[in-house]
């Protein structure tokens, strides 16, 4: 079972949104969770990205934030990050997550970088060796208090990442 831990800030819109529509894929043998770095504690999703999800044939309704913990990030065998700042949160608090810890654009064109056919464990040494800075460009814009608009745009933007990632890391389970 390979462990993917999403985060994001309070782990309501962009970490809970690509947690739903990763589970929802049904990607065998992939154990999904999300979190927060400053996460509110027990609250359920944005209601705006929460339409993103119902919209896309996913019910939210259950799900709740946490905020992240070293155990989370500790178990996770990928954890993967909404902004270069919240990959940069993590690795304050665990250096020693560095060679899991990407951001979900820094992994996307990573992934891309390695060549087809490299599965496994080499999958993500190889993307370790790929990746470069993350960088705020590859960020998934918060679209909390933003509206619908930005909500749309952030489901839209983790979609892509999500049609990137999951495909390379499915072969490599």
């Amino acid at each position: 079972m390979t462990r993917i831990l999403f985060v994001c800030t309070a782990n309501i819109c962009r970490s809970a949104y690509a947690e739903l529509r990763t589970a929802q894929r049904g990607v065998e043998g992939l154990e999904v969770s999300s979190a927060g770095t400053h996460g509110w504690i027990d609250h359920p999703m944005d209601r705006p990205m929460a339409a993103e999800l119902r919209a896309r044939g996913v019910d939210p309704s259950g799900f709740r934030s946490r905020r992240l913990t070293k155990g989370m990030v500790d178990e996770a065998d990928v954890v993967l990050t909404a902004t270069a700042a919240h990959r940069t949160f993590v690795l304050q608090e665990l250096p020693t997550a560095v060679r899991r810890t990407f951001s979900l654009g820094q992994l996307a064109a990573a992934l891309e970088a390695v060549p087809a056919g490299v599965s496994g464990q080499e999958l993500l040494a190889a993307a370790r060796r790929a990746r470069a800075t993350a960088v705020s460009d590859d960020d998934v814009a918060d679209p909390f208090g933003r509206g619908q608009e930005a909500a749309a745009a952030a489901a839209a933007h983790i979609d892509e990442l999500l049609d990137r990632l999951l495909p390379r890391l499915h072969l490599s389970l």
